[in-house]
């Protein structure tokens, strides 16, 4: 009876998580960034690394949130390894609100968005307002992230593009490297736990586990991409063998993976 209505209480309290985080989107986008706008003393550049700030700050409040109402508990490890400008941060991407996670640890976070993130009323605000990049600029998406990196900007990429499937094998596309490669940028590797399973893809938000889920989140050693460069290798020839062996970091022991 008890374990019945814990887990009623965490569909509940997951709702309501998820609905501040809609209306404080939108809060933001109508209030807080419009007013950012109008502070003609702000350059671009500024009001942009504010606006991430904020990002951050709110996105901290929200995870606080999901573990004081019991919805989630974590584990960060390596976090010291974030303390850091100029980064490009690779991780795996089991869950709704792993991106969640990782912007709040960081300040300056940096992120390539799906264009329709820009479009929606309650994200276009923060997409917009912080300069994240779209992965519908085309050709220009890489020069995107290179400019941010050379800015100081975090920049969080999920080298599977989505939600990992539970019951499929993971498919990592080849832009995470194709980054890395061409911004000669090695790669710090954030590997991301979630059990028991939730919020992954195509499984409801209300659909929770029988008990509270935790995530960890360990923050490896920085990876060279020297190796990869060797003198006569093509970069698409680098890049590919790259995304293989990031296919092997983050998913040891299973069967090899496809490569899109």
């Amino acid at each position: 009876m008890l374990e019945r209505l814990e887990r009623a209480w965490r569909v509940l309290a997951t709702g309501l998580s998820f609905a501040f985080f809609g209306l404080g989107g939108l809060v933001l986008r109508l209030v807080w960034f419009p007013l950012l706008s109008k502070c003609f003393w702000l350059s671009r550049q500024e009001e942009s690394r504010l606006s991430r700030l904020t990002v951050h700050h709110t996105f901290r409040w929200f995870i606080g949130f999901m573990r004081a109402m019991g919805v989630l508990s974590f584990d960060i490890r390596g976090q010291e390894r974030l303390n850091r400008d100029g980064l490009l941060i690779l991780a795996n991407h089991p869950t709704l609100i792993d991106v969640v996670f990782l912007i709040s640890l960081l300040p300056n976070a940096d992120c390539i968005v799906k264009g329709s993130l820009a479009r929606n009323p309650f994200t276009r605000g923060p997409v917009r307002a912080a300069d994240y990049i779209c992965n519908d600029s085309g050709a220009a998406m890489l020069e995107d992230c290179r400019h941010s990196l050379l800015q100081g900007g975090n920049l969080i990429v999920f080298p599977e593009g989505t939600r990992t499937r539970p019951d499929a094998p993971a498919l990592l596309q080849r832009g995470a490297a194709n980054i890395a490669i061409r911004c000669q940028q090695d790669i710090t590797p954030v590997y991301i736990r979630c059990q028991p399973q939730t919020l992954t893809k195509g499984l409801p938000w209300w659909k929770v586990p029988q008990r509270r889920a935790h995530f960890e989140l360990r923050v490896g050693e920085d990876i060279s991409i020297q190796p990869f460069l060797q003198a006569g290798t093509s970069e698409a020839l680098a890049a590919r063998q790259l995304t293989q062996f990031l296919t092997d970091y983050f998913f040891p022991g299973e069967p090899r993976h496809a490569i899109a």
